[in-house]
């Protein structure tokens, strides 16, 4: 079966207790408006409008040291994982039942997310 996928954007991980003042940098930095500064309602993400391209941006209040990663998005979050286990990544952990983190073999953290359907964007590789 096949499956497909292609990049959702940049999360920008911030150890921070203050998700409002992360953001509202990032913002300025990047020339983003703040579209949703409570993105799912827990107070852990901040997302970003219109960002080029139609690339998903938002700012993630983390525990481990700040960093940005990068997200695959993929209609099929395993057998994505699989193809990229294959090429050499390493699963690290499965979240909430939706999606992986997973570490690339030159050690970069990126995750593998459910596909947002977006008629802006690019169309998405085609994977056997």
């Amino acid at each position: 079966m096949t499956h497909r996928s292609r990049l959702a954007g940049f999360i920008i991980d911030c150890q921070t207790d203050d998700l409002d003042r992360a953001a509202a940098f990032w913002s300025q930095a990047l020339g983003l408006h703040v579209a949703d500064p409570d993105s799912g309602g827990l107070g852990l993400y901040a997302e970003f409008g219109d960002a080029p391209g139609g690339l998903h941006v938002e700012v993630q209040k983390v525990e481990h040291p700040s960093r940005v990663h990068l997200d695959i998005e993929a209609d099929d979050v395993n057998a994505e994982a699989t193809r990229l286990e294959a090429l050499g990544a390493k699963k690290v952990a499965f979240v909430r039942e939706r999606w992986w983190v997973m570490e690339a073999p030159t050690g970069q953290r990126f995750c593998v997310v459910p596909m947002r359907e977006d008629t802006r964007r690019e169309p998405p590789n085609h994977w056997p």
